[in-house]
């Protein structure tokens, strides 16, 4: 009978908990062993290969070429985007109102199609921004080759994403309590100092989660220039994106789960650093 309620008391949430573990285990857990799996065996023949395939994928002159450029547009765009979003939300917030916030929210309802649709009308060759150029008998600019298409995806991925960022920056900042800044400008602070002094040290956590959320949505914006310039784009903005694309549409298999679990670690050590970083290790007084 104590056996029989105890089961009762401490498992019944089983029922709940157990379509959704199933669901994990075959969706996600079984395929990722899968793609680990398969990065130590031959593409076509299934033998074991050992390291072979991440030897192949390090000797790999497209993928050194994407890392390099996804390295390079997430240390530009990354700091860019927070910083750009923070003072934004400081801003906002001191304004106190809702339809600028809901303004800056817009560019995340536009669908893709839409937002590459009217890019190409502006950026095109023979685009709107081009035509006014010649019009004012200047040169016209290619955007979609060379660094210019690297600063049009930076863009891109800014606009998309500054008031997603700019809300839940909102959020953090309202969260500080209000006694603090009206004391410290009972001493004498003033906006810069209270910025530096006050605001800063009590938006870590928030600029945490703000920060790994960005880093994961700058893989997103791989949609844009997809559609944009297609499977091959110009090599400045060649990204692992398109490389994990072309190598499926290939079925290189072998390489494709190399790669992949690759960057899965790459992507786990970049965010333990950011922890590391922005959350330090505080350790209890004794």
């Amino acid at each position: 009978m104590k056996y029989k309620n105890f089961v009762n008391r401490n498992y019944h949430f089983l029922f709940f908990v157990l379509p959704s573990a199933v669901g994990i285990l075959v969706f996600l857990i079984i395929p990722l062993l899968d793609v680990v799996k398969r990065s130590f065996f031959g593409g076509i023949s299934s033998d074991f290969v050992g390291f072979d395939n991440y030897n192949t994928v390090f000797t790999n002159d497209a993928f050194r070429l994407a890392v390099k450029n996804t390295l390079l547009f997430d240390m530009i765009s990354l700091p860019l985007l927070i910083v750009i979003s923070l003072c934004m939300a400081y801003i906002v917030n001191n304004m106190n109102s809702k339809l600028i916030r809901f303004a800056f929210l817009v560019p995340m309802a536009i669908p893709s199609n839409s937002v590459v649709t009217v890019w190409k009308m502006l950026f095109d060759d023979a685009g709107i921004i081009n035509g006014i150029r010649v019009m004012l008998k200047m040169e016209p600019v290619s955007f979609l080759t060379g660094q210019n298409s690297l600063y049009l995806l930076i863009g891109t991925y800014l606009w998309k994403n500054m008031g997603y960022d700019m809300l839940i920056w909102l959020t953090v900042l309202e969260m500080i309590p209000k006694d603090i800044y009206e004391a410290a400008r009972v001493d004498g602070a003033g906006s810069v100092r209270l910025f530096f002094n006050m605001t800063l040290p009590n938006i870590r956590g928030g600029a945490y989660t703000i920060t790994v959320l960005s880093f994961v949505n700058s893989f997103k914006v791989f949609r844009e220039i997809y559609l944009l310039v297609g499977n091959y784009p110009d090599n400045s903005v060649y990204m692992l994106q398109h490389l994990f694309n072309n190598w499926f549409s290939k079925l290189d298999i072998n390489k494709l789960s190399a790669a992949a679990c690759l960057t899965a670690i790459f992507l786990f050590a970049v965010l333990g650093l950011i922890r590391l970083i922005i959350l330090p290790h505080r350790k209890e007084d004794a």
